[in-house]
């Protein structure tokens, strides 16, 4: 029995809690989820129910929940120093050694690190530094930012009018300067087409868009090595091949957003070197303290931190937690947990192939149109009808039937558009994906009651 009082929490939370990506009126009418514990691999809500969280909180916890090491590195560190800034050349233990240990781990030719708090913030930092770094190369006028539709790179204004979210446009975040092109997205887009066809096709879209803009005027490509809140979507071997000589041959930086897959998930520290990718910048945030803490890091390759490092003067850019000396504390026992225990050769050996592998027992149900997984990311595209596939006409309506009915199972899923979302942490074994398989499959049955076939 539960020891919480969920209705008088209801109360409090419709009354005065605005909740991020949140309908209110529905909200409202139907009360929120309580959170009150979590364990290992579950979640625990205030009527005592276990919820398998399956999306590793908001793809971020990645060495699972009640670590007992991260508790004692905030412990530890709130007694020594809690808090002080990094402004005005001042800097902490943790922050030093975490940027250390982060050059290290990046991609080759990457040796800076600059922090802050989310996703959002190292996207809106790398979107000043790109601009600052062009006008101190005598070309001011690059200012656009190329990315895609269904990216995600935050929800800030910047971030937002950067993203390729067209809802989030429409409130407010659709700043100038900001282009996006369709993304490699296999299930709509590539047809009949070969994978080296597509590859080649929808890197191809880039270089209309620097021809109808001009590469004068701009400044970078950002890309998610895989498109995590737009529904994973994986790109063909070789796009990114294609992508970056198209960079290269224009003089625009080429930027990776691991805010996701980065610190394990697809089977390296980072994607960039699962994919074999040379990014300019990177942004890191979520895995890096397991959710633990909040904090993000870019990653700055030497071509831009000497230009700002050398001739930028003072960087007029930052936050009042930036390497804050806890969050870095916890990041660094959190990566020697990943370390430890090997998690990732665990993605890249066993736990991302048994996921693929596990997929295919849900590809003959007659919702499924597609099974898709990269390491420890994966989706269940939801159809009308497995001929065509003939999507549904009220686009994510089902996909929110599928996610209510695997909570109500005791599975955490995410929607996105109709498609289910799998982001669990890196600590899973083959029992928790059997587990996950086994719900899911039963929240499909649930599904095709609820819509009457």
């Amino acid at each position: 029995m539960s020891e919480y009082d969920t209705a008088a929490f209801w109360d409090l939370d419709v009354s005065h809690h605005l909740h991020p990506f949140t309908d209110y009126k529905s909200m409202k009418a139907e009360g929120t989820r309580i959170i009150t514990a979590a364990d290992g691999h579950y979640i625990i809500d205030s009527d005592g129910n276990r919820i398998l969280d399956a999306m590793a909180g908001l793809w971020c916890v990645n060495v699972g929940y009640g670590r007992q090491e991260l508790v004692d590195a905030a412990t530890k560190q709130m007694k020594a120093l809690p808090y002080y800034n990094t402004f005005f050349k001042t800097s902490n233990a943790p922050a030093a050694a975490l940027a250390k240990r982060l050059a290290e781990m990046a991609p080759d030719g990457i040796n800076h690190v600059f922090f802050a708090n989310s996703g959002s913030e190292a996207n809106d930092t790398i979107v000043r530094m790109v601009r600052h770094y062009w006008a101190l190369e005598g070309q001011p006028e690059k200012q656009i930012i190329i990315s895609r539709d269904y990216g995600y790179h935050g929800s800030t204004t910047v971030a937002a009018s950067m993203g390729g979210m067209a809802g989030m446009h429409h409130q407010g975040a659709a700043l100038p300067d900001f282009v996006q092109i369709k993304p490699p997205y296999g299930f709509l887009h590539q047809g009949n087409m070969d994978d080296a066809t597509f590859a080649e096709t929808s890197a191809s879209w880039l270089e209309a868009a620097i021809t109808e803009h001009g590469a004068d005027h701009i400044a970078a490509f950002i890309a998610e090595p895989i498109q995590g809140a737009g529904g994973v979507i994986i790109p063909p071997a070789g796009y990114f091949d294609h992508i970056q000589r198209i960079c290269r041959d224009h003089n625009i930086l080429f930027v990776a957003d691991e805010v996701i897959t980065g610190y394990g998930r697809t089977g390296q520290w980072f994607a960039s070197q699962t994919m074999g990718l040379a990014p300019d910048l990177i942004a890191t945030a979520k895995g890096l303290t397991s959710g633990y803490q909040p904090m993000s890091a870019v990653l700055v390759g030497d071509r831009v931190a000497r230009r700002i490092i050398d001739d930028g003067g003072e960087f007029y850019h930052g936050f009042t937690y930036s390497g804050h000396p806890v969050a870095a504390a916890v990041a660094l026992a959190n990566l020697d947990i990943i370390e430890k225990e090997g998690l990732i050769t665990r993605v890249r050996e066993d736990t991302g192939p048994y996921l693929a592998e596990a997929l295919e027992r849900l590809a003959d149900h007659p919702l499924v149109g597609e099974v898709r997984s990269f390491g420890l990311l994966a989706s269940i595209e939801l159809v009308a009808d497995k001929n065509g596939p003939v999507m549904f006409d009220d686009e994510g309506a089902t996909g929110v039937i599928c996610r209510d009915h695997a909570i109500n199972r005791g599975l955490m899923m995410r929607a996105v558009r109709d498609g289910m979302i799998l982001s669990p942490p890196l600590t899973f074994t083959r029992d928790d994906i059997d587990t996950v398989i086994a719900i899911a499959r039963d929240a499909l049955d649930d599904t095709l009651i609820t819509l009457g076939r």
